[in-house]
């Protein structure tokens, strides 16, 4: 949960974290390598961290461009500093940022690359910051269009019964029996192919999400609201003339709340993963949107990776992402299993 919670700070506040915009792009520094924070120079022990301006060099057989630091141009980490104008929260505008460079004179000529720069001279670093903000919110977007949809049909068909119950169940299976992968892959590319922006493929391949995953919550809210209708407290309810729709909302689905956010925290993951697997494939988000599966996108050949490993770090925090929200569903679930088993798991 701490790292959730960092997770969240940091999109949140990735404007003001991030030294420069997203699409900020620097050609003479196009494939920068990872800045090397210093705190001791020729003068000797310095308090205040500083990197070395990175100079550029071609080589003339190969023309591949390498990196070597200039020690003559010292600049200095400086916290607060001014930058690029941005919205914070999208309501406040400012120019101040968390950390930037400046030479001893007081101007900037060079830019620190915490990450890395990519092929356009960007801050990997900034980016992996701003990518935050789409790809933590493609989990909690994907779960409130799937677990309604789930959980209002697979109640109805668990509490009506009958005709109702068989054609949502034939309608569920059709829909469990289609790849979901070949499907949102389909419409993130239609959609591209459409001329659609950005921003209506992202939402294009999040709805296809939800409507090839609905089924399978549904088939099991089907199958505890059909164990918990029979109950006493149901009956009761019945005979003192509640109708269907308060019975179901009021006394069965409260029942299953348990379930039902253990199932939403442990969809979260599961929902990164496809948009990550997409946008990497190319299929899911584009520019100018940023998310780490797209900025992952830039690592596809294998001899980028070989000549600048730094492109593979927005996978390192997919990774954790992924993983912290795994082991949030994981915990939950221990703590709200009343069974013997679950007690002796969560004390071993």
């Amino acid at each position: 949960m701490v790292v959730l919670a960092l997770a969240v700070l940091l999109a949140a506040f990735a404007p003001f974290t991030a030294p420069y915009a997203p699409r900020e792009q620097w050609n003479e520094n196009a494939f920068a390598p990872p800045s090397r924070l210093r705190f001791r120079s020729e003068e000797g022990f310095s308090w205040r961290p500083f990197v070395y301006r990175q100079v550029a060099t071609i080589e003339g057989g190969t023309y591949a461009r390498t990196y070597a630091e200039d020690s003559s141009v010292r600049l200095d980490v400086r916290l607060f500093v001014r930058g690029h104008e941005y919205r914070l929260f999208g309501l406040f505008p400012t120019n101040v940022h968390l950390f930037g460079v400046r030479a001893s004179d007081g101007t900037s000529t060079g830019r620190i690359y915490l990450f890395g720069a990519d092929a356009y001279g960007r801050d990997l670093f900034s980016r992996v910051l701003y990518g935050s903000q789409v790809s933590l919110v493609v989990g909690p977007f994907v779960v409130l269009l799937l677990l309604p949809l789930g959980v209002i049909l697979g109640g109805l068909s668990g509490y009506a019964g009958g005709w109702v119950d068989a054609a949502l169940q034939r309608v569920g299976e059709g829909f469990m029996m289609l790849p979901s992968l070949p499907i949102v892959l389909v419409v993130g590319a239609a959609l591209a192919a459409g001329g659609a922006g950005p921003g209506l493929v992202f939402f294009g391949v999040l709805a296809a999400l939800a409507l090839t995953g609905w089924a399978r919550i549904a088939r099991v809210v089907r199958g505890q609201v059909l164990a918990i209708r029979e109950r006493d407290y149901v009956d009761a309810a019945r005979a003192i003339g509640a109708g269907g729709p308060r019975i179901l909302f009021r006394h069965i689905l409260p029942q299953i709340s348990s379930y039902l956010m253990v199932t939403a925290t442990l969809l979260i993951p599961s929902a990164m993963l496809t948009e990550a697997s997409l946008s990497f494939l190319g299929f899911g988000l584009r520019e100018p949107l940023v998310s780490w599966g797209g900025l992952l996108n830039a690592a596809l050949d294998v001899t980028v990776i070989g000549r600048y490993p730094w492109f593979l770090i927005p996978a390192a925090f997919i990774a954790v992402t992924v993983c912290a929200s795994t082991f949030v569903g994981e915990g939950l679930r221990d703590a709200f299993d009343a069974t013997a088993g679950g007690s002796r798991h969560r004390r071993s």
